[in-house]
C-alpha cells in the first residue's frame, strides 16, 4: 500500500493519541505516504507532525457538491482508508470513491455498508489506552504487532513546530532557576475540571516559589473567566483568548511544564516532550487507564477509589480530593525542588 487515508474527525485530544498510528505506519511501511483527515480546527496539530505528508479538511470536503468531493478523493490516489473515528458521511463518501481497503469496527452498523475490513474492537469495557485502541485498527491493513504504550510517544511526531512570535518570546521567563509553567484550568466540557478554586491556590504556590505562571484557554472562557482572571493578576499572567492553535503549540515546546485536566492541551504539551501532569477522576471511561498523556515527560494524579457520587460529574468529589499542595510538590519536584511550607 502506497498510499493511506487516517480518518480522525474530533478533537485535538484525540488527534494527538492518534498520530502515534502515522509514525508506526512510516516504520511498518516504508515510503507509504499518510494523508490525515481532520477538521479545520485540528488541522494546526496534524501540521506540527512530521509523519503526515498531507492533509484534508473535513469541513471543506463535505462542502463540496458530492461530485467535486468524489473528485478530490480520488485526485489522492488513496490504496486504503482507516475510519479512526466514525463518521457516517465520509465512510460513505470512501466508497462511493472507490478506495480499494476501507477499514473500520464492526460496532457501527453504517461500516458493514461501506467498509470491506472490519475490526472487531469495543472502546468502551477497554483495559488498553486509547493510542493502543486506535493502533488496533491498523490489523485491517495487515499490521498486527504495535508498540507497548511506554514507547508510543516514540512514534506521535510533533516536531514541526512553528517559532514563538517575537510578543510571546518576550512574555517567557529566561532566568535560569525560574522555569515557565502554563495552567489550563477549563476543558470545554470534554472532561472533568479540577475547579478554579485549586488552579487559583496552585497559581499562588508557584508564583511564591519563584516560578513564571501562565493561563491559557480559549477566547470563549476567557470570557468566562474575567473576574477570576482578574484576581490572578499578581501571581499569573493571562494568555486565555490570546493564542492560536499554533502559537499554543510552540508555547507548550518552550515552557517547562503544563498543569491541566483531560483535555487537548495536555496531550499536546505531552506530545511535544514538555512535562505533563494531567488530573483525572478514577471513573470509567474518563480515568487515565484509557485518556492519560502520552509523553516521556507526561504523568497524572488520580485517586485509587473513586467516591460514591463518581457516576455524576456535578457531585463527584474524586478531583477536589487532589490538593493544590500534591499537584505543586509534583510540579517541583519536576525541577528537583522541595516544596516549602505554605
Amino acid at each position: 500500500m502506497k498510499t493511506i487515508l487516517i480518518s480522525r474527525t474530533d478533537a485535538i485530544g484525540d488527534v494527538v493519541l492518534t498520530l502515534p498510528m502515522c509514525g508506526w505506519l512510516k516504520k511498518k511501511l516504508p515510503g507509504c505516504k499518510i494523508i490525515f483527515l481532520g477538521s479545520s480546527y485540528t488541522q494546526p496539530v496534524v501540521a506540527a507532525c512530521e509523519h503526515v505528508d498531507a492533509f484534508l479538511n473535513i469541513d471543506t470536503l463535505l462542502s463540496l457538491p458530492e461530485a467535486e468531493q468524489l473528485s478530490m478523493l480520488q485526485e489522492q490516489a488513496i490504496d486504503a482508508v482507516v475510519h479512526v473515528y466514525p463518521n457516517k458521511a465520509f465512510a460513505r463518501l470512501a466508497q462511493k470513491a472507490g478506495i480499494p481497503v476501507r477499514v473500520g469496527t464492526r460496532n457501527r452498523a453504517f461500516h458493514w455498508l461501506t467498509c470491506n475490513r472490519l475490526v472487531k474492537l469495543s472502546r468502551k469495557n477497554s483495559p488498553l489506552h486509547e493510542s493502543q485502541l486506535n493502533m488496533l485498527l491498523l490489523s485491517g491493513i495487515g499490521i498486527n504487532d504495535f508498540p507497548p504504550l511506554s514507547e508510543m510517544h516514540c512514534y506521535t511526531g510533533l516536531t514541526k513546530i512553528a517559532p514563538l512570535p517575537a510578543w510571546l518570546k518576550e512574555e517567557l521567563c529566561k532566568e535560569e532557576k525560574r522555569r515557565n509553567i502554563i495552567l489550563h484550568p477549563k476543558s470545554k466540557g470534554s472532561a472533568r475540571e479540577w475547579g478554579l478554586g485549586n488552579f487559583a491556590e496552585l497559581a499562588v504556590m508557584l508564583h511564591q516559589t519563584g516560578h513564571k505562571v501562565y493561563i491559557t484557554g480559549s477566547p470563549a472562557e476567557h470570557e468566562i473567566l474575567k473576574v477570576w482572571l482578574q484576581e490572578q493578576v499578581p501571581f499569573a499572567t493571562d494568555l486565555t483568548g490570546r493564542l492560536s492553535l499554533t502559537e499554543f503549540i510552540s508555547l507548550a515546546k518552550a515552557a517547562d511544564g503544563l498543569v491541566a485536566c483531560s483535555t487537548g492541551t495536555l496531550h499536546i504539551a505531552a506530545a511535544v516532550g514538555t512535562h505533563a501532569l494531567g488530573i483525572y477522576p478514577p471513573v470509567r471511561p474518563v480515568h487515565p487507564g484509557r485518556w492519560g498523556p502520552v509523553g516521556n515527560k507526561a504523568e497524572f494524579l488520580v485517586n485509587a477509589e473513586g467516591c460514591a457520587a463518581c457516576a455524576d460529574p456535578q457531585k463527584c468529589s474524586c478531583m477536589a480530593q487532589i490538593s493544590a499542595d500534591q499537584v505543586c510538590r509534583r510540579v517541583l519536584a519536576w525541577f528537583g525542588t522541595a516544596a516549602p511550607a505554605y
